[in-house]
């Protein structure tokens, strides 16, 4: 009977250790990381005009890679950073004046700081009119 018990013990702890391994490698934090020096492409858009940076970085997360350089300012909310500026291109609220960070043209579905980076990767923000998109 001990050794029965030992053994659904033992069972119990390797499906937990599994599952809890599983869960980990899954989920995770949301995003993978790439550790160590990157290289990334920013471009900042306003109207017609366009400046491209070249980011070296250890950063794992764009809003790092984007305060290193002094590039991005803000407030902290309760989404994270509200961006209100881009290299040194402050909007102007009353004009409803915004920021757009897209990577590769498409516009990133979370904010700044959960945006993982990796080496070879191009960001562009662009400043927008207009709260309707």
């Amino acid at each position: 009977m001990k050794d029965r018990k030992k053994i659904i013990v033992i069972l119990v702890a390797v499906v937990v250790a599994v599952a809890a391994a599983v869960g980990y490698f899954a989920f995770g934090s949301g995003q993978d990381t790439e550790e160590g020096s990157k290289t990334i492409t920013f471009t900042v858009i306003n109207g017609d005009s366009k400046q491209e940076f070249t980011i070296r970085t250890d950063e794992a997360y764009l809003r790092g890679a984007l305060e290193q350089e002094n590039l991005v300012k803000g407030t902290e909310g309760e989404f994270g950073l509200f961006v209100s500026e881009v290299n040194a291109i402050a909007i102007d609220s009353a004009k409803e004046e915004w920021w757009c960070f897209t990577k590769g043209g498409e516009m990133l579905s979370t904010g700044i700081e959960a945006v993982a980076i990796a080496d070879g990767e191009a960001y562009e923000a662009t400043l927008k009119t207009g709260y309707d998109f």
